[in-house]
């Protein structure tokens, strides 16, 4: 959690490569960490919520801190566009995991579609190690558009699995 809020941080202070790096280690902690509780039987009810409110609070931070990288820089069209494919990248993030929480609570295992959680936090976090803002930061700009559509269009895919397997099947009472 803590290595994700930095990484958000350090893409707010411009240090992409740094931000990165933290997304690697944040999202591969969250993995293992997942798995240890499961293995040494940790795990409760409490702790698998827990950790999902905290993953989304780290997401919602490394999109902060993308949109105040774009925001220190002059107002161009350019950047403000940026600013709104980070904020749709965001909105379509959430809806991924929230379709998910919600079709479970109807009894549904919803992981479908491409960007789910892994994929995010590899797609950024090695795009943002490598390439940094490199070539005039083009490279992380394409990041953040791939980003945007591909939440969204995972989240669309969510919505339409769940309709697919419950339009019709009555709510239990």
């Amino acid at each position: 959690f803590a290595g994700t809020i930095m990484a958000g941080l350090m893409y707010g202070i411009d240090h992409v490569r740094t931000a990165g790096l933290l997304v690697l280690i944040g999202g591969a902690h969250d993995i293992f960490d997942g798995r240890v509780a499961r293995l040494s039987g940790l795990q409760s009810k409490f702790g698998a919520f827990y950790d999902s409110v905290l993953d989304r609070i780290s997401e919602v931070a490394i999109y902060i801190g993308l949109i105040s990288l774009y925001n220190q820089y002059e107002m161009s069209l350019l950047n403000i566009g940026m600013i709104y494919m980070i904020t749709l990248a965001m909105a379509g993030s959430l809806m991924i995991s929230y379709s998910r929480a919600r079709a479970e609570t109807l009894g549904l295992d919803c992981s479908v579609g491409l960007m789910q959680r892994a994929e995010r936090i590899v797609l950024l976090g090695l795009g943002s190690l490598i390439f940094g803002l490199s070539w005039d930061g083009l490279v992380l700009s394409a990041i953040i558009v791939i980003f945007a559509v591909l939440t969204n269009t995972t989240a669309i895919h969510r919505i339409l699995w769940v309709y697919r397997q419950a339009a019709g099947v009555p709510l239990d009472e």
